[in-house]
């Protein structure tokens, strides 16, 4: 009877697909852009050049930051962990670290019991 059981578990296993990809949390970080896309400060300066001498090129200027504003919005949101309330991320943290409690305890544990030693031959 037992293996009747296992083998219908392994069939129904077997007609389940495999995930579609790995969870959120497994998937690497994209690369970090370049700090110069970050900085706002140019376009700033350029649209103060601009004012400055009466210039055309003011809301060529104007829809370059605003077009930087826009990208910055996106990357932003896309950010692994963004939707993650305050709350959530400091239960997060101290159940990791209570994992990392645990398991340098059991590391002690298994260093104490000397089973590691080599023997002298």
């Amino acid at each position: 009877m037992a293996s009747g059981g296992s083998a219908a578990a392994a069939a129904r296993a077997a007609e389940e697909p495999p995930p579609a990809e790995p969870p959120a949390e497994q998937k690497p970080p994209p690369p970090p852009p370049a700090q110069e896309e970050f900085s706002f400060l140019p376009l700033v300066h350029d649209i103060i050049k601009c004012m400055d001498k009466d210039s055309q090129d003011v809301h060529q200027v104007l829809n370059e930051l605003k077009n930087k504003f826009q990208e910055m919005r996106k990357l932003i949101s896309s950010m692994p962990g963004i939707g993650v309330s305050p709350e959530q991320q400091q239960q997060q943290l101290q159940n990791l670290r209570e994992q990392v409690r645990t398991k340098n305890e059991l590391l002690q544990k298994y260093k104490s019991l000397c089973m590691f030693e080599i023997p002298k031959e």
